[in-house]
């Protein structure tokens, strides 16, 4: 196979190709430039940190949601059979550690 291609060409050839192929020798020098390295480590870290404290906020919503639940019916109003028992609990934990904390003192 000849090539038909004018000296002209040949020349405009190489020139693009030179191009080229410093483009791509940039674009690899910014890659591997230790402040790229460092920027998208610390990309990486910080969507870490935001899935993982999304999943943790949603694992709270829903805690929150279901104790409020065992607490307040559906139309809003408290639930008084679970409320005063555990209002009582609440009370006596309170009342027992403050016996104990002035046992301490003395």
């Amino acid at each position: 196979m000849s090539d038909t291609r004018t000296p002209a060409q040949i020349e405009a050839d190489i020139i693009s190709r030179r191009d080229q192929l410093a483009v791509v020798l940039d674009e690899i020098g910014v890659r591997v430039h230790p402040k790229t390295i460092m920027d998208d480590a610390k990309a990486k870290v910080a969507a870490t940190v935001d899935r993982t404290a999304g999943r943790a906020f949603v694992a709270v919503n829903r805690t929150v949601s279901d104790v409020k639940a065992q607490f307040v019916a559906e139309d809003g109003s408290p639930r008084l059979e679970r409320v005063i028992p555990a209002a009582l609990v609440v009370a006596g934990a309170v009342a027992l550690l403050t016996v104990s904390s002035r046992r301490k003192k003395r």
